[in-house]
């Protein structure tokens, strides 16, 4: 290894600077401090777990997007999470089997994956969410869409936005009112969601074109797809989202792409994806889904949000916080006052330091801080 490639890391992973790494500490503490005062507790899963644990708690989970490598203990397969959701599941089915339902559980940290999505190089995110155990309707949804847009806002996104999807479109669709083979359910589904109007008529789904086109702006949106549904296989599910908008109150932008499935490999009857104004790519995404478990397993609804992004345009605007520098011999008790009332200090170890050498705003002078004389 030459002296250049033993400082560089892995393809998707990077460091976070100081300027950086303070933005993040805001943002998760502010995400956080919302889901925590709606009644969320938190949870700290480990980063590692038996491979099949992980990839068994959720349908859509793909083993091969994690890390795996075998327990030198156990001799048994393990994985480096690439998402929390199947460790909160785990969670709420064993160690919390008993707690009362609706059970509110929240989670911050890292997940890994293989492959970076898209056109996002990055492998290492931090993620942040709220899950909703034991629940799975209309209050629960609209709690977990309200919830998501208020922590994005609380860690300062600007004009958010929610796009709504329906994920189990094809399913409903076809078992009644769109009739469709078994063998061609797939293919309507992929044709959706590469938007080919010409691939879903070859495909037998000429009846599922009109929803390439219930997209856009959520109320003439919901409109269209309302005409489609002429045999009402929908109704509950259109009236549902006019309720969970509304909920909303104009806090958010409001989109809805109802055929929409990527990222929602797992989500039952409701999705979202949010973005933030000037952030490329979503924030987060939402929606219900169902714990594997004993029997039909347990109803959830919860979000996950994918802040990075966020964090970068933030910490490019952020004034950085006033520092106090503390000369030698200072007053350690005023220092100690200083810092108890959120004052950032830092102490001079030799004759050479200064002010403008270490970055600070300030000076502790005999009446306190004072204004540095910088250049």
């Amino acid at each position: 290894m030459t002296d250049v490639d033993s400082s560089l890391l892995p393809e998707g992973l990077e460091d976070r600077l100081p300027a950086e790494a303070a933005t993040t500490t805001r943002v998760m503490r502010s995400l956080q401090d919302v889901m925590h005062g709606h009644g969320y507790d938190r949870v700290l899963p480990p980063m590692i777990e038996f491979e099949k644990s992980l990839a068994a708690r959720m349908a859509g989970i793909q083993s091969r997007r994690m890390f795996r490598f075998t327990d030198p203990s156990s001799l048994r397969m393990m994985g480096l999470r690439s998402d929390h959701t199947p460790q909160i599941g785990r969670i709420a089915q064993t160690r919390l089997a008993e707690a009362a339902r609706p059970l509110r559980l929240m989670y911050a940290g890292q997940v890994l994956t293989i492959k970076s999505d898209g056109l996002n190089p990055a492998r290492e995110k931090l993620q942040c969410g709220a899950e909703l155990i034991g629940a799975d309707n209309l209050a629960a949804a609209t709690e977990s869409v309200s919830l998501a847009v208020e922590a994005l806002q609380a860690a300062g996104a600007r004009g958010v936005s929610v796009d709504f999807t329906l994920p189990d479109l094809v399913d409903t669709l076809a078992a009644k009112a769109f009739p469709l083979d078994p063998a061609q359910i797939e293919a309507v589904r992929r044709e959706l969601d590469t938007k080919d109007a010409g691939g879903l008529r070859d495909v037998g789904g000429e009846a599922y074109v009109p929803l390439l086109y219930a997209t856009g702006e959520f109320e003439s949106a919901i409109e269209k797809l309302f005409a489609i549904d002429a045999g009402g296989a929908l109704a509950s599910r259109i009236t549902a989202l006019r309720e969970i908008a509304a909920s909303l109150n104009g806090t958010a932008r409001l989109t809805l792409d109802p055929s929409e499935r990527h990222g929602f490999e797992y989500q039952t009857w409701f999705g979202f994806t949010l973005y933030a104004e000037g952030v490329r790519g979503p924030v987060g995404r939402g929606g219900t889904y169902r714990i594997a478990g004993a029997g039909e397993g347990e109803a959830a609804t919860g979000f996950s949000l994918y802040p990075d992004a966020l964090i970068d345009l933030l910490s490019a605007s952020e004034t950085p916080e006033d520092r106090v520098f503390l000369p030698l011999g200072h007053n350690r008790e005023e220092a100690a006052r200083l810092r108890s009332i959120g004052w950032r200090t830092v102490a001079a170890l030799s004759d050479a330091d200064s002010a403008e050498a270490l970055g600070c705003t300030h000076v502790l002078g005999a009446s306190g801080p004072e204004l540095a004389k910088l250049p």
